[in-house]
């Protein structure tokens, strides 16, 4: 069972780093492989964001290739088979905040459900 933990966990934390990556957040397509059809976020602004809203910020390079997101403190826990919770340390050239996202598997591989951030200092 530990290793399924572990497939699981592995699968959440690949897909969240792809969503940082500046190239995959430059595909919609792409960025929409790895949603859910039901996402949702809170982000730290405070605003909420769905599917289709969010393209606009991963589309609209605010990850630089030359500044990529800084992470740490990644840590995640299956809480049912199937749902993986994510939280993490990010640092976008000086905004950091706590992450936190939920994963789940779908008929069509791991997507983000929801995901949250909260402004550190």
């Amino acid at each position: 069972m530990a290793d399924e933990s572990e497939r699981s966990v592995q699968a959440a934390v690949d897909g969240e780093l792809r969503l940082l990556d500046p190239e995959v957040r430059a595909s919609q397509a792409v960025v929409l492989e790895l949603l859910d059809a039901k996402f949702t976020e809170i982000g730290a602004s405070g605003r909420r964001w769905d599917a289709e809203s969010i393209l606009t910020v991963t589309n609209g390079g605010t990850v630089s290739p030359d500044s990529p997101v800084k992470v740490s403190e990644m840590s995640g826990v299956v809480l049912a088979p199937g749902v993986v919770h994510l939280t993490y340390f990010a640092d976008n050239q000086g905004r950091r905040a706590w992450r936190s996202s939920l994963w789940r598997l779908t008929e069509t591989g791991w997507r983000m459900y929801f995901h949250q951030g909260t402004l550190a200092n």
